[in-house]
């Protein structure tokens, strides 16, 4: 369908804990929706979730949400794993997109015409959008899963290498979602 214009974006490429989330979304190319013009690292939490509730709210916006575990991750590498969540991503969706915008270094499956934007997430309203989705889909995973390991502040950090969650390696060691392949030198 070429009705659509599609963004993908991901959040999590760094993190020493937890999954690495990929969205798509998708919009009516003459649809009149304001989407965000910023991408998801310079809004607030809260600001976030005000963008999120809005696009799971208008049915003129589409979107799905994939993650890769850090066993995959630490198995096949970040690469692998981004490639596999952004195919899973695309093919979750109702429709077969015509082209695909992605940020930065993503790349969709070869059969899909795309085209990657460096920064893309700064300028493209769409990539923007699913920066957000999977930023906010990403953070209430990890919210979720500090309640499993609660020594290691992930409702904070949400994974990534903050001096906070470097001193709770270094006191607990690694717990099952650490990405070992990202810790070698921190423990």
């Amino acid at each position: 369908m070429s009705k659509y214009i599609v963004g993908i974006d991901e959040a999590g490429r760094g993190p020493l804990a937890g999954p690495v989330t990929v969205a798509v979304v998708a919009i009516l190319k003459n649809s009149k929706i304001k989407l965000p013009d910023r991408d998801s690292k310079k809004l607030s939490a809260k600001k976030r979730e005000e963008w999120f509730q809005f696009f799971k709210d208008n049915p003129l916006l589409k979107y799905s949400v994939s993650s890769v575990s850090h066993s995959i991750i630490d198995k096949r590498g970040i690469s692998y794993a981004l490639r596999l969540a952004v195919r899973r991503s695309i093919e979750k969706l109702e429709f077969r997109p015509k082209m695909i915008l992605l940020d930065g270094s993503l790349f969709a499956p070869q059969e899909y015409n795309q085209k990657t934007i460096i920064k893309g997430d700064e300028k493209i309203p769409i990539i923007a959008a699913a920066s957000i989705v999977a930023k906010v889909t990403r953070d209430r995973k990890m919210v979720r899963l500090a309640k499993k390991y609660p020594k290691y502040g992930f409702e904070m950090h949400k994974g990534y290498g903050t001096l906070t969650h470097r001193v709770m390696l270094k006191k607990y060691g690694l717990c099952e979602i650490h990405r070992k392949s990202f810790c070698t030198r921190l423990i």
